[in-house]
This record gives structure tokens, sequence and C-alpha cells, in this order.
């Protein structure tokens, strides 16, 4: 399992606000019942790297179906062979580390 975090900007919308557009993106995910986290910046997705790559292009044409005239997409993957990773378990491992320098 590898994660991706993914960041949609739509252009050309004719308003700042972009919430109606994220919303788009978070019904498409449950509808396909992904594990993933909206969070203020992104989202981020659990899946085998090839279905991230895949569903990565279909988030970033969504805009476009509700009239974005340009669409910015900026993904991050991170892919270990070592492990699986599942959301929300590197920023545990942060915090355990900081619990730990805090108790010396």
């Amino acid at each position: 399992m590898a994660l991706m975090q993914i960041t949609i900007i739509p252009v050309g919308t004719g308003s700042p606000s972009v919430g109606s557009y994220i919303a788009d993106i978070e019904r498409f995910l449950r509808g396909k019942d992904i594990e993933h986290s909206l969070h203020d910046m992104g989202t981020i997705i659990a899946a085998p790297v090839n279905d991230l790559f895949a569903m990565a292009e279909e988030i970033h044409r969504l805009p476009f179906t509700k009239g974005a005239e340009r669409v910015i997409t900026h993904i991050t993957v991170d892919e270990r062979a070592d492990l699986d990773r599942k959301i929300g378990e590197k920023q545990q491992a942060v915090l355990r580390i900081i619990d730990e320098s805090e108790r010396l």
C-alpha cells in the first residue's frame, strides 16, 4: 500500500472559493470506498501505487466537468517496498519520537 497526497487547484472558476470542487472530490472518493483523509491543504489517499496514479488522473479531471477552465494538480506519492503504510502512521511515529524525547 502506498500513500498519495493530492491537491487540486481549479483556476478560471469565476470565484476564489474552491470548496464545491473539493466536495466533488470527497464525494468521488467516498463513492469508491477508498481509504483517505481530507485535510486543509489536500487529501491523503492509501491504495496500491498503480491505483493511485489512475485515481489522480480521475480526480484531476473532475473540476473540468464543473466548468473549471484550468486545473493545477500537485501529487506526492510515498511507496515503501519494505512495509505497508496506513494513513496516520507516519504522523504517529513522529509524535512518539517527540514524546520519548520529552521523557528524558
